[in-house]
C-alpha cells in the first residue's frame, strides 16, 4: 500500500498541519480600541456634547488659517503638498459647519421642549 502513494519532499511540499493564526499585537489592540470607541462614543456625546462641539469649532478655526498658510508655502516650493493644504481648508470649513448645525439642533431641541412644557401646563 505504501508503494502506490507518492510523497513529495523538498520546497514544494505542503504541510497539512493546523497552526493558529498569527495576529500582530498592534492589529489586536486596534480592533479592541475600535470596539471600545463604538461603545464609548455615544456615551461621551451624551455627557460632553457641548465640549465636543466647541472643540470641533476650535479645530476648524485652526485648520482654515493653517491650510491657507500651507497653500502659500506650497506655492513657494513649486506646488508640493498644496492639495493637502486645500484638504485642511475644506475640513476646517466642514467642521465649523457641522458644529453650527449641532448648536442650531440643540437650540431647536431646547426651544421645542420649552414649547411643549408651556402647552402642558
Amino acid at each position: 500500500m505504501t508503494g502506490n502513494t507518492q510523497q513529495t519532499t523538498g520546497p514544494t511540499a505542503v504541510q497539512s498541519r493546523n497552526t493558529p493564526a498569527r495576529v500582530a499585537v498592534w492589529a489586536a489592540a486596534l480592533g479592541a480600541g475600535l470596539i471600545v470607541a463604538i461603545v464609548a462614543t455615544p456615551m461621551f456625546w451624551l455627557m460632553y456634547g457641548g465640549l465636543y462641539t466647541a472643540f470641533m469649532f476650535l479645530c476648524g478655526l485652526v485648520a482654515i488659517p493653517a491650510g491657507h498658510l500651507g497653500r502659500r508655502r506650497g506655492k513657494r516650493l513649486g506646488g508640493r503638498d498644496r492639495d493637502k493644504a486645500l484638504l485642511a481648508i475644506l475640513t476646517g470649513w466642514l467642521l465649523i459647519l457641522c458644529s453650527l448645525v449641532l448648536v442650531l439642533a440643540y437650540g431647536g431641541l431646547v426651544a421645542g421642549l420649552g414649547v411643549l412644557s408651556d402647552s402642558a401646563s
